[in-house]
């Protein structure tokens, strides 16, 4: 089975998209393998990486589940990440959603559950 999962989001500016990312995750890169590289660990086994790929930059997305959409939202902003207002989706499921600089997206999910 798998050891480790990977969500890769493609950029065209690594200085760029590593200040806003570490912003997002409100705390520096745990690793910068190589150039053009750098990696944020999310949850055991799962990694954000963020790579330089000008032909697929901002055609990259992922959800994150969070315990409080709420505080995760009003934190985020205060350091300059602009999730969207909070929209109701299905079965009690909440959503807000974010685009990094090159308009890749990512959705903050509150009252996610494994099973609906």
């Amino acid at each position: 089975m798998f050891e480790h999962v990977f969500a890769v989001v493609a950029v065209r500016d690594i200085d760029t998209a590593r200040d806003w990312y570490e912003r997002l995750f409100d705390r520096r890169a745990d690793n910068n393998p190589m150039p053009g590289l750098v990696e944020w660990q999310v949850a055991p086994g799962a990694w954000v990486q963020v790579t330089v790929d000008p032909q697929r930059a901002g055609s990259s997305m992922f959800n994150v589940a969070v315990a409080d959409l709420e505080l995760f939202v009003d934190t985020a902003r205060t350091r300059g990440v602009n999730f969207s207002d909070i929209a109701d989706a299905n079965k009690g499921v909440r959503l807000s959603t974010v685009s990094d600089p090159d308009g890749n997206s990512i959705t903050a999910i509150g009252s996610f559950r494994e099973h609906y």
